[in-house]
């Protein structure tokens, strides 16, 4: 399967993400957790966080994942499925609850914020190759996957071993690192992320958890057998290796509201830009423009920008593109057509 040539069969949706989504319990006001009053409720989750973004972006996406039978569950199915994703095949688990978790208002790309997880056991853990639906996970152009799932149980890594196993038909495979080092109950969860990636179709994998490996080239040259790997290189931008080719572009700069789930609006960017068949210019600046909505907004979750809108930034010179600041607002347009867009 090649990223241009995606299955377009009768019945295939767009996009299917798997993967464990919790309610997340944001703090009314800055504070470590003991002595935060009162908390407000959203979603969190990589997976479901593209599948939002994507369909609220027009395509066609459906969650995969089990949650239990109480009414956090309901509360996550209900919300995702109102960005218009498909959660038919979201499993309900009588014995196991859906996992939560707590944070702090602080910025979770430093230090200075506390995460309070409660996962342990959760109904997203008993996934396994028996415990999901696979004809509808393996029913879409594209399978995104991340490391999180990899890191919940021993049924978790089976399921996504089974997954980006060779097989004819299989969807084009995206699998995104992402590891999260608190997760893993033991040190092999790098060298398990290196194995799946390698057998994986689209890869996307920040230089801050490669492995140690310095710089796109040598991380490329540790992951050859991706068709499309894009190494995230922080503020400086990314690179999208195709093939033999590699594209730098740089990143944006962005009047941060929140610097949370803007490595899943990446994602999620450069996906829909993929499934449109644009050049590997244009996937990494449609992934730098939905980062930015992400990074401009509030919470995990954000509109991403309007096609045409985003189409147009994505479409300027070097210079231009190199001259954008965007900040809150700039999506939906509050500041005009182009005032959002200045120089700084």
């Amino acid at each position: 399967m090649t990223t241009d040539g995606l299955c377009n069969a009768p019945g295939v949706v767009d996009v299917v993400a798997l993967g464990e989504s919790m309610v997340t319990f944001l703090p009314s006001r800055p504070g470590r957790l003991a002595d935060v009053p009162s908390f407000d409720r959203a979603i969190g989750g990589a997976e479901s966080n593209v599948a939002c973004m994507l369909a609220a972006a027009g395509h066609s996406a459906r969650w995969v994942s089990r949650v239990g039978a109480d009414g956090f569950g309901d509360h996550l199915v209900e919300t995702i499925g109102a960005y218009g994703v498909d959660v038919t095949s979201v499993r309900r688990d009588p014995a196991r609850p859906t996992g939560v978790y707590f944070r702090t208002a602080g910025d979770r790309a430093t230090d200075a914020h506390e995460v309070a997880y409660y996962r342990a056991g959760s109904a997203a853990s008993a996934m396994s190759v028996t415990g999901v639906d696979l004809s509808a996970v393996r029913a879409g152009r594209i399978l995104h996957l991340s490391g999180i799932t990899a890191a919940l149980s021993d049924g978790c890594r089976e399921l996504l071993r089974t997954l980006t196993a060779p097989r004819p038909g299989r969807p084009l495979v995206s699998f995104d690192v992402n590891h999260r080092p608190g997760l893993w109950p033991h040190p092999g969860g790098p060298a398990l992320l290196k194995d799946l990636a390698r057998r994986a179709d689209l890869v996307f994998v920040g230089e801050d958890e490669a492995w140690g490996l310095t710089g796109p080239e040598e991380i490329r040259a540790a992951l050859p057998e991706p068709e499309v790997l894009v190494v995230k290189q922080g503020p400086a931008g990314a690179t999208a290796f195709h093939g033999p080719h590699a594209t730098f572009v740089p990143a944006l700069t962005v009047d941060v509201v929140a610097a949370v789930g803007a490595g899943d609006a990446f994602a999620a960017g450069f996906l829909s830009a993929t499934l449109r068949g644009l050049p590997p210019r244009d996937r990494l600046r449609h992934g730098h423009l939905w980062a930015a909505a992400a990074l401009t907004a509030p919470g995990d979750l954000a509109a991403p920008p309007a096609r045409d809108h985003a189409d147009r930034l994505a479409a300027l010179d070097d210079t231009a593109w190199g001259r954008l600041r965007l900040g809150p607002g700039w999506t939906a347009g509050t500041q005009g057509a182009e005032e959002e867009v200045r120089t700084p």
